[in-house]
């Protein structure tokens, strides 16, 4: 793992989102100082939050969401153009401020060029094994596709020839000013695709910061088997939620408890909120979500906050058509027209994540439980010899205190 990506926390955008871009409507270029400009403005909000590196969702060409990609070298024109890009990372240098993007190589949209030259081609042509292709389906050949999504067209990661492009893909962007990739779906990439490809990654570029989705599986395991350096700690997000829900902190005591074990091998991404699930203020409300914050402040692992949940963002996230839309929201041009940017919760989200950074040590802090009932718990943090007890309550109005080894109150809310 790179040295800087232990400093790293992440504030998460989706960026034709955030622009405002129309997802599934006609597709336009952004208007003047929109697209991936939009973003420029905002690098000092992350910064004054105490974070220090962009986790962007998908920038290249696509047909709707940016998950169903048609060009991995391009960026997507209703962002902007490659000098929008390349302003936006010179931007982040000079804040000192880390971009990561958003890889997606499990599968690609139907209309990427290369699918249709696959299937115009035949079993015969030269990108027929760059997909699983059914030459003899009932309605004529089709492809395997991603979880039942007929739009997003799985690539045969067990053809040398898409490794090599991937590599070459991620090499790209990396050379142009990236430090890193999210590699979107990687749970159904078996690892040895990705430990055929991150070593020619990694020859020009051993400091990139290399993170999985994972949404199940085996953690631990497609970490050392792939050579990522980190992956979505979903196990976690679900507790921290649920166990606020529900108000029932066995559940993260049990869970805390195996991402211990986990931190014995890596460091995973913790997050309450991404583009993908509910925000954690709908789900349960606004103290309890600073609550959960508290939690996510000071376990182990690098953290990420996904854009809008600072300042108490709700959204519901739905399983239907435009389903991600409210969690996927616009943003107003400026910090300053973002409400209650300077409110409770912003506030907390400050106090919180200075309190991580005064204490490095948290990166890989030990959690054990010290007192636990349904309704409260008390949560020790250890490391290098230094203490912090993490006190949640949610047997009447939602409360939270951290506080020192020598007794110090160093966070309080409710």
């Amino acid at each position: 793992m790179a040295p800087w990506a232990e400093h790293a926390m992440w504030w998460h955008v989706y960026p034709l989102g955030f622009a405002g871009v129309p997802v599934r409507e006609e597709h336009r270029p952004p208007a003047p100082d929109g697209g991936l400009a939009a973003l420029v403005p905002w690098l000092d909000h992350v910064v004054e939050l105490g974070l220090n590196g962009l986790l962007l969702g998908p920038v290249f060409t696509s047909s709707t969401h940016g998950y169903d990609t048609l060009d991995h070298r391009e960026i997507d024109p209703r962002l902007g153009t490659r000098e929008d890009f390349d302003a936006l990372v010179a931007a982040a240098r000079a804040r000192g401020v880390r971009i990561l993007l958003d890889g997606v190589f499990n599968h690609v949209g139907r209309e990427h060029p290369l699918a249709l030259a696959a299937l115009a081609e035949g079993p015969a042509g030269p990108y027929a094994d760059w997909f699983r292709i059914d030459w003899d389906a009932p309605g004529g050949p089709d492809f395997a596709d991603f979880e039942g999504h007929s739009s997003l067209v799985a690539l045969d990661h067990d053809n040398p020839a898409v490794a090599d492009w991937v590599a070459q893909a991620m090499s790209f962007w990396l050379e142009a000013g990236a430090d890193g990739w999210r590699l979107d779906a990687a749970y159904a990439v078996a690892p040895a695709f990705w430990a055929a490809v991150l070593p020619r990654v990694r020859a020009a570029h051993p400091d990139a910061w290399i993170l999985g989705e994972m949404i199940h599986g085996d953690y631990a395991a497609y970490v050392a088997e792939s050579g990522i350096d980190s992956v979505t700690q979903y196990e976690l997000w679900k507790a921290i939620w649920s166990s606020l829900e529900q108000e029932n902190f066995y559940e993260l005591e049990w869970t805390l408890t195996r991402h211990a074990d986990l931190l014995e091998t890596f460091l995973p991404q913790t997050f309450v909120g991404n583009h993908d699930v509910t925000r954690i203020t709908t789900r349960v409300g606004r103290d309890k979500a600073v609550l959960a914050l508290v939690v996510l402040a000071t376990t182990g692992g690098v953290v990420s906050v996904y854009a809008g949940d600072e300042v108490a963002m709700t959204g519901l996230k739905e399983d239907r058509l435009g389903g991600d839309d409210a969690v996927r929201p616009a943003f107003p041009a400026s910090p300053a027209d973002l409400p209650d940017v300077h409110g409770p919760v912003a506030d907390a989200h400050r106090a919180l994540l200075a309190l991580r950074r005064r204490h490095p040590w948290l990166l890989r802090a030990r959690s054990r439980m010290v007192e636990l009932s349904n309704t409260r718990c008390v949560i020790e943090q250890t490391g290098e010899g230094d203490r912090l007890l993490v006190e949640l309550d949610v047997t009447g109005a939602p409360r939270a205190r951290v506080t020192s080894s020598d007794g110090d109150v160093l966070f309080a809310w409710g």
